[in-house]
């Protein structure tokens, strides 16, 4: 690689590490001034600190998108849901490499080389990482050659645009001229001409074309994101690769019609022609980039956060060079011509089998086949709720708290109450966390029409939300020209948490109503994540929510809350006090018992405690969908710990920190991870769920359906591999999620009775 590129990433490391470590600094100031210094990792830890206890994080993360890529080979889901998984796991691949091996090279790069808790230095962890996300890309793509057939006995037929009859290329050649044709641009590569930038997972055909004195030239054309990946293509006049035999025109009698697609960039290749009148068209070749996007944010130094973030997101386009894919079938020269003009490594070039770009594959979603998807999901709405509006939303809370179980529940509720409150008299303010809204929003046009009339709406729209900075930049200033008041975010620290609060007169007095959640205020999200929302009137949660949102807006300087966990100033310190109370249990001879569900467990500190309390005698059952950096039972070290994984038709992204307590049970839901950003560097809220009766239900109805679950789970051994549950033999065995679903479909109908 040229030495210059690699300059850029060290620079950018040293950039980005001393960004961190200012805010580290300016971090640790806040908690002083506040009296809030984390008791840190315990010096009699010591002992755990074996790097042979520890998984790498990059390799769980990997291991995760394996798991993942179960669910596409998985027979027992809907045959369009498993391509779908097949493009999950190339979105998710492509956001691995763009921040995670990013990040590794730009350490290697700058000439760190200090291990890790796991014990391996970034130099040596590059080459592992590459290796196994290299593997995981040949995974998804043999999987997807498993499906191809499986789709077209289906009847859904995804063929090379070569593979089409004449009548049919020439159908599609005329769609070329009219949709297509338009909107490309090719760019050509000579000396009067520089190579072109290639954007960030952009799709690409390096194409060599002939002029009349026999003189080669490189040109690339962009393949449009705007258009669909799969082309509707004409059905041949006959053929044998309908269904049962059945000719292509017709199907058997009751059966979902044939449907046919090709690739875009199939057509685009094949009339190459039109965009180079009077050259020769040699050859053309497929290509996408994938660029550093893990880039240094110089908030300290910014006067205004938002432009800063406005010129950061078009800085991305120009990150290092991380990935170059290829077809395999890529010449020798061509191959030449790309890593040369983009500076790549040879191990940053990955040659595979088309096609390229599996992230599209979401595209399969619009197949007009539900037959092969996913039924339907039925909503349903809490009892408590059902049919309110306006008023009567705020009577419903006062009586009792409410708790959501996305997506099983609607998020419709949440939208309601604010729609209630921009429009009810005696609501004086609202007050609202924004992390992913999402480009459709109806709670923030809900904020926007309160806004107009007349109420106090602060909104903080944090804008360092990565890959959704673009998103949030316009609806902050949607906000603001509707009067609301917006703040970017605090400065070196995400604001990660999900609040809304509502300020009522009623009376003679003021009354606040809470929003607190797991998940984002995205109406498309909550019907495909698992999340949990919690709304109450309860004035002790009410006053916490208030200070964290001063905290926020202003320069509030209280760490006095009542029940709220807020990092960075609260939140490690009184977590580790919960674990620790539960040492004491069992080291009294009590029954103690922890049952923990996440998104990742990373903090390494926190790990050492469960290790602790392991040792103790504390039963600790752990449900982490994503990254798990711990070693379930070790002996010696965690004998007493479980952990499973579920992935399945929702992501799961709810948090719940459930502790027996000596039988006087507590349990925290909010937006926080056990990982160090999340303890340390960001704004969070676990809130205590104080309704005995939903707190029942998380425990005996929630929590207990997804430690029963033997069809979608997963066990992670000692040694860092996963195992299949299955269920006992002579039943039918539970998957969690889909009894969640049923439930709610049940739920629904009863409903509409």
């Amino acid at each position: 690689m040229a030495g210059a590129q690699r300059r850029s990433r060290a620079d950018e490391y040293r950039g980005r590490e001393a960004v961190k470590q200012t805010t580290q600094a300016a971090s640790e100031e806040f908690l002083a001034s506040r009296g809030a210094r984390s008791s840190g990792d315990a010096a009699a830890d010591d002992d755990l600190r074996d790097p042979a206890l520890f998984i790498n994080r990059e390799l769980s993360m990997l291991d995760f998108f394996e798991r993942v890529l179960d669910e596409a080979r998985d027979r027992r889901n809907p045959l369009l849901e498993r391509v779908k998984f097949v493009g999950i796991v190339g979105s998710i691949l492509g956001e691995f490499f763009m921040v995670r091996i990013a990040g590794l090279r730009q350490q290697v790069d700058a000439g760190v080389t200090e291990p890790s808790a796991d014990g391996h230095t970034p130099q040596d962890l590059l080459p592992l990482v590459q290796a196994r996300a290299w593997e995981i890309m040949k995974h998804a793509r043999h999987c997807l050659s498993d499906l191809l057939p499986e789709l077209d006995a289906a009847g859904v037929h995804i063929v090379d645009y070569d593979e089409l009859a004449d009548d049919g290329r020439a159908a599609l050649r005329e769609w070329f001229l009219t949709h297509v044709f338009p909107v490309l641009t090719p760019l050509a590569f000579d000396p009067g001409r520089p190579f072109p930038h290639i954007s960030n997972m952009s799709h690409n055909l390096g194409v060599l074309v002939r002029d009349e004195h026999g003189e080669e030239r490189f040109a690339r054309v962009k393949v449009p994101g705007s258009l669909p990946r799969l082309v509707p293509a004409p059905a041949p006049a006959r053929s044998g690769r309908g269904r049962r035999g059945q000719a292509a025109t017709g199907t058997a009698p009751g059966a979902s019609p044939d449907v046919w697609y090709t690739w875009l960039e199939q057509v685009i290749a094949a009339n190459l022609d039109t965009l180079f009148p009077g050259l020769e068209v040699v050859e053309s070749h497929a290509f996408r980039v994938t660029r550093d996007a893990e880039l240094a944010i110089q908030e300290l130094e910014a006067d205004d956060l938002l432009e800063t973030i406005e010129r950061f997101v078009r800085r991305r386009r120009f990150g290092s060079v991380i990935r170059v894919t290829v077809g395999d079938d890529m010449p020798d020269r061509v191959r030449g011509i790309l890593k040369e003009n983009l500076e790549a490594e040879d191990s940053e070039l990955y040659a595979v089998e088309p096609p390229l770009g599996l992230s599209t594959l979401w595209d399969a979603g619009a197949v007009p086949r539900p037959d092969l998807a996913y039924a339907p999901l039925l909503q349903s709405v809490p009892a408590a709720l059902d049919g309110l509006e306006g008023s009567d939303l705020f009577a419903a809370i006062r009586q009792r708290d409410v708790l959501l179980h996305h997506p099983y529940d609607s998020f419709d509720p949440v939208v309601e109450l604010l729609r209630a409150a921009a429009n009810d008299p005696d609501v004086l303010a609202i007050k609202q966390t924004l992390y992913r809204v999402g480009r459709n929003a109806p709670a923030v046009q809900q904020l926007m029409e309160a806004a107009g009339n007349g109420k106090q709406v602060a909104v903080l729209v944090e804008l360092k939300a990565r890959f959704d900075e673009e998103s949030n930049i316009g609806w902050a200033k949607a906000l603001e020209r509707e009067g609301a008041h917006v703040i970017y975010g605090l400065v070196g620290i995400k604001t990660h948490c999900k609040a809304l609060m509502i300020v009522r007169r009623e009376g003679e007095r003021i009354r606040r109503y809470t929003h607190l959640g797991t998940g984002n205020y995205n109406s498309v999200t909550t019907r495909q994540y698992t999340d949990l929302g919690y709304l109450t009137a309860d004035e002790d949660i009410g006053a916490d929510t208030s200070l964290v949102f001063n905290q926020l807006t202003g320069y509030g300087a209280s760490t006095d809350y009542r029940t709220l966990l807020v990092a960075p100033l609260t939140m490690r310190r009184r977590f580790e006090e919960l674990i620790d109370r539960e040492i004491e249990h069992a080291r009294r001879g009590e029954e103690a018992h922890l049952i923990f569900k996440m998104n990742s467990l990373v903090d390494k500190p926190m790990i050492r405690r469960l290790y602790r309390a392991s040792q103790a005698g504390v039963r600790v059952d752990l449900l982490v969908r994503g990254m798990c950096c711990l070693r379930p039972g070790v002996p010696g070290a965690s004998d007493l710990i479980t952990e499973h994984s579920i992935v399945g038709r929702f992501l799961e992204h709810s948090r719940i920190y459930w502790f027996r307590n000596g039988g006087d049970e507590e349990v925290l839901l909010g937006s926080a991870d056990l990982m160090p950003r999340n303890l340390n560097r960001r704004v969070e809220i676990l809130f205590p769920v104080r309704d005995r009766g939903i707190l029942r239900r998380l425990r005996d109805e929630i929590l207990d359906v997804y430690l029963r679950d033997d069809l979608k789970a997963r066990s992670l051994r000692p040694d860092g591999t996963w195992e299949h549950l299955a269920p006992p033999p002579g039943t039918e065995g539970l998957d969690a999620q889909e009894w969640f679903v049923t439930q709610a479909r049940a739920a629904t109908l009863l409903e509409e009775k």
